[in-house]
Order: C-alpha cells, then sequence, then structure tokens
C-alpha cells in the first residue's frame, strides 16, 4: 500500500486555532481545520485528525486564526454604494423623495449597477461577507456582476407602482422580474427573488399579482415592513389595517417572505410573524442614522423569530460590514431594554451566520461549518493589538474584530481574497471606476 491508499486528495485544508461551526451545538473546535473539496465541506474536525486523513497542495494556516462560516447581508440594495455620502442627515422620506430617487432616475443604468455592484461585493467580502440578498433594479447586472467576482446572493427584482428608469407600471416590473427568475433560476450562485418595495410602494393589487408569480416560479420574496412610524400611518390611513396586518389580510406573508427592517411592529404583529414564520432582517445603523427607531428586536427572537441582519443600502448606513452590524445591535439593545443579558454575542453571532442563511432559505447549504455544506468559509487573523488577550471568541468577534482583521474568504469552494486581498477581481480597476462616477455624479 502506498500513501494514496490512507489519505484523500482534496482541494483545500483551511486551519485555525479556532474553528467556529455555529452548528446546532455551536462547537468550537480548538486547533481545528476544514477539508474541502469542489464546493463543498467534506470534513471538519481536530487539526491532526484532518491532515491524517486528507492531503491538499492548498493549505491555508497561520497562527492566532480563527475560521468561521462566512457572514451573511439579509438586507442590502449594494449598487447603492455609488450614492455613498450624496446625501446624509435627514428623514427617510425627505432623504428618499428629495435626493435618491431623483439620483436614481437620472443615473440608473445597466453599466452603473454593474460597476457599482462590484465595488459592492469588494466591500462586503472584504469584511468576511460570503452572501447577501439584495433589493434593487437593473436585476440582471446585479446578478452577472456578482456572478463574475464569485459571491453568492438572493437578488430580488424592485417592484414599485411608479415609472423609474426599468419599467413604467407594475406589470412592466413583474414581465422583467419572470425574464430575470428564467435567467438565473438554477445557479449555483445567483438565487432570483421578486422584492417589491414596500405596502405603501406597491398597491394591494400589485401585491397579490407578485405573490402569484413567486409561487407560481417557486422562489423568495422580500420587502421593507414597517420601516417607520410614517409608514405606519400612511397605512393605516389607506387600508384600516397597520401594515403587518394588511399584508397578512392580502395573503402576503409565509416563510417564503423575508421582511426588512419591522421596527415599527407592534407585540400582536410579532405573533403574526412568528405565526407566519417570515423572517426578518434587522438593519440597525441605517434605522439609527435615519432616526427611523429601534425594532423590538428581543420580542421577536422571544417570539420564535429568525432575525438576522442587513446593512440597508451604503446610501443610508453608510458601510456594508455586518461586523459593525453585529457590535452595534448587540450593544444598543442592551441599552434599550435595560438588559446588558440581552443579545449575547452568540446569539448575535447566530443572527450573522446560521439564522442569515435561514432567513434566506438557505439553511441546508450554508450558515455553519458542517459536513456536505457549500464551503463559505472565512478566517480571521487575531494577532492584533485590539484582539489580545483571547478569553471568549464570541465576545471577540461580535464586540471586537474589524473587517481589516479578515483574511482568507471563501465562496463555494473558490478562494476570493486571500491574505486580505481580493483575489477573483482586480480591486484597483474596481476602485478606479468608482472614482470616476464619482467624478460623474457629482461633476
Amino acid at each position: 500500500m502506498n500513501f494514496g491508499d490512507f489519505v484523500q486528495t482534496v482541494d483545500y485544508i483551511i486551519c485555525g486555532d479556532y474553528v467556529i461551526t455555529m452548528n446546532e451545538k455551536l462547537d468550537v473546535i480548538r486547533n481545528g481545520a476544514v477539508a474541502v473539496k469542489g464546493e463543498k465541506i467534506i470534513d471538519v474536525g481536530g487539526s491532526d485528525e484532518i491532515m491524517k486523513k486528507y492531503f491538499s497542495g492548498n493549505l491555508i494556516e497561520g497562527k492566532d486564526r480563527i475560521v468561521m462560516p462566512g457572514l451573511i447581508n439579509t438586507h442590502t440594495h449594494a449598487a447603492m454604494v455609488y450614492f455613498r455620502g450624496l446625501a446624509d442627515d435627514m428623514p427617510l422620506k425627505d432623504w428618499l423623495e428629495r435626493h435618491i430617487w431623483p439620483a436614481e432616475n437620472r443615473w440608473l443604468s445597466p453599466e452603473f449597477v454593474f460597476d457599482a455592484t462590484k465595488l459592492a461585493c469588494l466591500e462586503m467580502l472584504r469584511g468576511g461577507v460570503t452572501a447577501y440578498n439584495d433589493m434593487y433594479f437593473f436585476g440582471e447586472s446585479v446578478a452577472a456582476s456578482t456572478k463574475e467576482i464569485g459571491m453568492r446572493a438572493v437578488i430580488g427584482a424592485g417592484i414599485v407602482d411608479f415609472p423609474t428608469k426599468t419599467g413604467n407600471s407594475a406589470d412592466d416590473y413583474i414581465r422583467n422580474a419572470e425574464r430575470f427568475i428564467s435567467n438565473w433560476k438554477g445557479d449555483d450562485l445567483i438565487i432570483p427573488c421578486i422584492a417589491p418595495h414596500s405596502a405603501y410602494a406597491c398597491s394591494p393589487e400589485t401585491l397579490k399579482k407578485i405573490k402569484e408569480t413567486a409561487e407560481r416560479l417557486d422562489v423568495p420574496l422580500s420587502i421593507h415592513l414597517a420601516e417607520t412610524e410614517w409608514e405606519v400611518g400612511e397605512i393605516i390611513s389607506k387600508y384600516a389595517k397597520r401594515p403587518v396586518e394588511h399584508l397578512d389580510a392580502i395573503g402576503f406573508l409565509d416563510k417564503n417572505v423575508l421582511a426588512a427592517h419591522c421596527v415599527w411592529v407592534d407585540d400582536n404583529e410579532i405573533e403574526f410573524l412568528a405565526r407566519k414564520n417570515v423572517g426578518v432582517s434587522h438593519c440597525i445603523e441605517s434605522n439609527l442614522k435615519l432616526a427611523s427607531g429601534i425594532a423590538p428586536v428581543p420580542k421577536m427572537l422571544s417570539s420564535g423569530i429568525k432575525v438576522s441582519f442587513g446593512t440597508d443600502g451604503a446610501a443610508s448606513n453608510n458601510d456594508l460590514s455586518i461586523l459593525s452590524e453585529m457590535s452595534t445591535a448587540a450593544k444598543v439593545h442592551k441599552t434599550f431594554s435595560g438588559d446588558p443579558t440581552v443579545i449575547d454575542a452568540k446569539t448575535a453571532l447566530l443572527m450573522a451566520t446560521k439564522w442569515g442563511a435561514d432567513a434566506l432559505g438557505l439553511g441546508d447549504r450554508i450558515g455553519s461549518i458542517e459536513k456536505g455544506k457549500l464551503a463559505d468559509i472565512i478566517s480571521l487573523d487575531f494577532k492584533k493589538p485590539h484582539l489580545m488577550p483571547m478569553y471568549d471568541v464570541y465576545s471577540h468577534i461580535v464586540y471586537s474584530a474589524m473587517e481589516s482583521d479578515v483574511e482568507d474568504v471563501m465562496v463555494n469552494g473558490r478562494l476570493l481574497v486571500n491574505s486580505g486581498r481580493l483575489i477573483s477581481a482586480d480591486e484597483d480597476e474596481i476602485l478606479r471606476k468608482a472614482s470616476e462616477w464619482g467624478k460623474k455624479i457629482t461633476g
């Protein structure tokens, strides 16, 4: 017998002082390793054990490294990175109607969205985000750009009732969504979905058509819901129901819906969301910056809702960092509730990984490091002044880690970031295009 009779060759072995699995038992493996072949994780365990069973010419290791599932951004508008800082320090309604929508009307095009999405993917990948859920226009450009860089995404075809660069009516947008779904369904990285903007931007008739289309084509839905107090008043004045009750009354809510924000939901609405298994994306930094309010996340979690983290768009946040969202949310909810035990570090990391995957309908494929799951994996370098000494690995990730600590990022078994540098695309070219677009927009 020879060496090959005992040792299986794999594409990558990723080693770390800690492997944070985020599995059902929340196992943490000291001096662990992950074996990856093709797009999947084929084994995880102690480093010595993995090295005895497998061989790879691609060994990713280093002292003071943490290996963990990729972070998941469950609500953003990726291409809005090109509007970052364009309009700040104002309420959501003014921000949208006086600044963002006019800018979109002037600048949105397939080329703009493709280039801007590439910058967003670069930012997210460098920050350890391996999958995101998008709601925007020109979905073909979002998908093509994301696919080219190698990232995973659930991409929503945006729908509103009023004319934009991509359509003149709800029926136009729905037809566009059907074409988009036909082109991308079954892709290994891109999952198409339908993304009506909100109950105030889409009529009940439009939302019913969207729901029927999503069910017929078997795709998920995402929507802004109860983001502001103004929205609640608007829906009550039109339909005599609060936003969640309104959507439920027209048959819109179920487990295939991801609701972003949910800031102004009362106890009855939280019960509705929990009973219908609706996922919620908590976008705390955007909500703070726009003074939209603080979502009752502890109540949602207590009701069994799988709450995850979204950044919203970089025009209202102004970054796409899930590490930052985790830290901010955990701290703000402690203060807001008066309870320092609320949203502890393990819960926050579950929200950023496993529960994010569940919210996107991908919980059986990503969100944890387990045999048979897709290899969406990141490693962090903890040999940094702000991360020493190490007492509790969850605490350090949630309360201390920064994007600059991310060393390696793998999506679907392909290494995209190595030693903190994007290797799947030309970083300098992405930044050059962003600078050029910025000059056009301001000038």
